[in-house]
């Protein structure tokens, strides 16, 4: 662990590049030619393609007929594209504005007062500017806030911005609903699965064990958009996302079927994807996605990743109602908490990490 206590360079914030002016950005932040936006083997999907939007309100409603549908449209957008966006999710759409809008506020004040929540790789708690240990890394094009909301032993609050004045009381009540949010999808997750309706949410240590985190990304004008990333191809390596987007500039993608789809966000949406936790539990029924995040020549984005992870000590592996013969386990078990030094140590490193679990033998060709 000693390795993740500090970063391997002085850490340079994004934001500043962008503020002074520069035409051309540093080469630390240039992707090899074939990993830029616009890469030779980069062909965009048709426009009017996105990912599955999900009425949410339906999945518990006293209408048979439109519970099942809607259960069945999480099912699918699940095993087909491990991506979907919820509406009438239950949340608040002022709350939802209003934490966004103070996250943007954050990243807008003086340096000197971000520095003081300057983090480092050990718990990545704080304000940021790359991911990963290695030395001479290839950076990407972003700033961010990373902090702890469950278990509450892990929450401080005093490690959270104290300015904007309302940001703390704002944190505190968005993860309270995020978290709802996330234990009704484990739900209906559970039942597309064919298992009890609290199995997934047990199978993360139920719902005072679960781990909550909060990423706030900040990604800054670029003026050479076409060369860079704001974060590099990755599947999440916790159990699910509950990304509020910006709604005003397009960013994230999403690879399907070898090419890159931009997501165009829906107002007052979550955007969710499946993470290698739950893809290790449902023994790959469900799958986590690549994916990763563009830039702007022209505008700032904005963007909240709530993920929603297992508690970090619990042993996770193949549900054992979801193995048969045909299917055999294909994961081994590991500890979340083993697992996700992986990204800690390496950064974003596409589908390797989850890939890297699979079991020996046979079942590998499953």
């Amino acid at each position: 662990m000693n390795c993740l206590q500090s970063w391997p360079e002085p850490v340079v914030r994004v934001q500043s590049l962008a503020a002074s002016g520069i035409r051309a950005i540093p080469e630390r932040y240039i992707k090899p030619p074939s990993h830029r936006p616009l890469s030779n083997n980069d062909f965009s999907l048709p426009q009017e393609v996105n990912i599955p939007v999900i009425d949410f309100q339906n999945v518990f409603s006293d209408d048979q007929r439109l519970r099942d549908q809607a259960l069945r449209s999480i099912y699918r957008a699940c095993r087909e594209w491990g991506f979907f966006q919820v509406v009438n999710h239950g949340v608040s759409h002022e709350l939802m504005k209003r934490t966004r809008e103070v996250w943007r506020d954050f990243f807008n004040m003086p340096a000197e007062v971000k520095q003081e929540y300057a983090n480092n790789p050990a718990t990545y708690e704080g304000y940021g500017s790359r991911l990963g240990v290695e030395k001479g890394a290839i950076l990407d094009w972003s700033d961010y806030f990373f902090l702890h909301y469950m278990p509450v032993s892990l929450r401080n609050r005093n490690k959270w911005p104290a300015t904007p004045a309302s940001c703390r009381e704002l944190v505190a009540e968005y993860g309270r609903e995020v978290i709802k949010l996330g234990g009704k999808l484990m739900k209906a997750f559970s039942m597309n699965l064919g298992l009890e309706e609290d199995f997934l949410l047990n199978a993360f240590g139920g719902e005072e064990n679960v781990g909550g985190c909060l990423r706030v990304n900040y990604y800054p004008q670029c003026p050479q958009p076409d060369l860079t990333l704001g974060l590099s191809p990755h599947s999440d390596p916790g159990g699910m996302t509950i990304l509020l987007p910006d709604e005003n500039v397009a960013g994230l993608q999403v690879r399907r079927k070898g090419s890159w789809l931009t997501v165009k966000p829906v107002p007052n949406a979550f955007i969710i994807n499946i993470g290698d936790q739950i893809q290790v539990l449902s023994n790959a029924i469900y799958q986590s996605v690549e994916h990763r995040v563009i830039v702007n020549s022209n505008r700032d984005r904005v963007s909240l990743a709530f993920f929603y992870n297992p508690k970090s000590d619990l042993l996770i592996e193949p549900c054992k109602e979801l193995v048969t013969e045909d299917r055999p386990a294909l994961y081994q078990p590991m500890t979340f908490d083993e697992y996700r030094l992986f990204i800690r140590t390496r950064g974003p490193s596409g589908k390797n990490q989850v890939e890297s679990l699979k079991s020996p033998g046979p079942c590998n060709e499953c």
